[in-house]
């Protein structure tokens, strides 16, 4: 899927240009919710990507904004109709809504830059291991819900088996001795991230225990690169998650260049993986 396929790209794009125009406007968002008679949390929403508007609702804000542009309006409200569609992961049941948003951005992202301190990134964990996480989450999702959510994650790697997306990954040491699932399932996790490894649009690299303090060691976060549009940073967090744009994505991607140069060269790191792997195998 590309990401003008991608209804939430489209969405979170849309929605990000209107938060611009309202802000250089320097209209308050609590008169824009009035005009199109929503609440001013909705309008946030909608600014947010997390949902759709319609077009009288959309032209009124364009209206109030000042937009007159004829080719640019078209556009978003081209926009505005195509992420209202389904994506592929709407097959998959009642996923939570933050996490639909974060895998219909990513369906549309070229690159992703992933920097984990306790876990393997989704799109490489085994099916055991996603399970082992998804039921050790504070509010365990009911036996059908584990079950989707970890093939909606499955059907997420298609995108590095089919060569769509290609993917960095720094992972703290950490990451491979933590004993999620027991030895036998972090065993074969190790494994599929040697095979992994193998493939030309993955590399993943290791910071050793070594190496001590270094940048955002107490934050994971991903960085989501698409072809026709700015990157976004993602973070998840236990009371929510956050994305950010424009100067926020260049200081994470100045912190993630840190993190590569504080790990280990994907060559070294694939000979951790694999002693550590066989000690696994080993015990």
């Amino acid at each position: 899927m590309s990401n003008m396929e991608s209804p939430t790209f489209l969405r979170f794009q849309l929605g990000a240009q209107l938060r611009r125009a309202r802000e250089e406007s320097g209209v308050s968002t609590e008169h824009a919710a009035d005009v199109i008679e929503v609440s001013p949390s909705t309008l946030r929403r909608i600014e947010q990507g997390r949902v759709g508007l319609k077009g009288p609702a959309l032209n009124a804000l364009l209206d109030l904004y000042g937009i007159t542009d004829a080719e640019l309006r078209t556009t978003l409200l081209s926009m505005a109709r195509s992420g209202k569609q389904r994506g592929w992961w709407a097959k998959y049941g009642d996923l939570p809504s933050s996490y639909r948003q974060f895998i219909g951005l990513e369906s549309a992202a070229s690159e992703i830059l992933n920097f984990e301190t306790l876990v393997v990134p989704g799109l490489l964990q085994t099916e055991a291991y996603a399970q082992a996480i998804i039921r050790g989450e504070a509010v365990t999702p009911t036996p059908d819900g584990v079950t989707q959510r970890v093939a909606a994650r499955i059907e997420r790697q298609k995108l590095i088996s089919e060569g769509k997306l290609r993917m960095v990954a720094v992972l703290d040491e950490a990451v491979l001795h933590r004993q999620i699932g027991g030895r036998e399932v972090m065993a074969d996790q190790l494994t599929a991230l040697l095979d992994a490894q193998k493939r030309w649009n993955v590399t993943i690299q290791v910071i050793p225990f070594r190496e001590g303090a270094y940048a955002s060691m107490l934050s994971s976060f991903a960085i989501l690169n698409f072809e026709d549009g700015p990157g976004v940073v993602y973070v998840e967090g236990l009371t929510g998650d956050l994305y950010a744009e424009g100067e926020d994505v260049r200081r994470c991607t100045v912190v993630f260049n840190s993190l590569r140069a504080s790990a280990l060269s994907a060559t070294a790191s694939t000979a951790m993986i694999k002693k550590i792997c066989d000690a696994e195998h080993r015990d």
